[in-house]
């Protein structure tokens, strides 16, 4: 059993960007100690939210790569892709180097960044994460994006399209205990049971929506997308963020 997310404060978006004009809501998380989750449920118009969907579904040059988990070989448990700006350091997670393609190749992608640092004033992301997963047994597993090329203080904006999937955070145990930075360590969660329920938190990540991670998140917590067995439709998740 997990917590409900709870906003601290609640607010409305200073720049409204939807087809009737109406302010998007918008909920601060204060998860402590300088960690902090800001979600839009309505990022982006219904409608126009269904039009990314199907170009991202149908245009983008998805992979299913091979990755190595504990010294083995598998295959990743969702479709990706990856768009940086020209000259960042490569992405490596995993033991893969995914091809960084540009923005230019995907206009639409742009726009969905622009209309991104439209809603967050004073972000600049320069990279994209792209993922697809096709169906419940699609996932990915309790990790943190705490890479060096993030910095020490990341923040990640994650848009998500499609079917509506549960995402969960978790405090990380206390650093006598090692947590793998892997992004497909499902067994962490074995490590985890023992914490308090005040430090998971869980909640549905809606078709059109925005989830920022800020702070310290990344250093004190972990996230995951779990299976979901009786889901069959597709979510594809965008996660913009900067590399120094």
């Amino acid at each position: 059993m997990s917590l409900r997310l709870k906003a601290v404060s609640e607010s409305t978006d200073p720049n409204p960007d939807n087809e009737s004009g109406v302010k998007r809501q918008r909920q601060r998380v204060d998860l402590g100690n300088g960690s902090e989750i800001v979600y839009m449920p309505s990022f982006l118009p219904f409608r126009r939210a269904w039009d990314c969907f199907d170009y991202l579904n149908d245009q983008i040059p998805w992979t299913r790569p091979t990755i190595r988990v504990f010294g083995r070989s598998c295959v990743q448990p969702r479709d990706t892709c990856y768009i940086a700006s020209p000259g960042l350091p490569d992405l490596i997670y995993s033991g893969y180097q995914p091809h960084a393609y540009s923005w230019d190749e995907f206009p639409q992608l742009k726009e969905i960044l622009d209309a991104v640092h439209k809603a967050l004033p004073g972000s600049s992301f320069n990279s994209l994460l792209l993922n697809r997963y096709k169906g419940g047994n699609d996932y990915v597993g309790w990790h943190s994006d705490d890479e060096k090329l993030y910095g020490s203080t990341p923040e990640i904006a994650s848009v998500s399209f499609g079917c509506e999937r549960e995402f969960i955070l978790k405090k990380k145990p206390s650093k006598t205990s090692h947590v793998s930075k892997s992004h497909d360590e499902e067994p962490a969660s074995k490590r985890l049971k023992k914490s308090n329920h005040a430090d998971k938190h869980s909640f549905t990540l809606k078709h059109g929506s925005l989830l920022v991670m800020r702070g310290n998140t990344q250093r004190d917590w972990i996230h995951s997308v779990p299976k979901r067995t009786k889901v069959e439709a597709n979510r594809i998740n965008l996660t913009f963020r900067h590399v120094l």
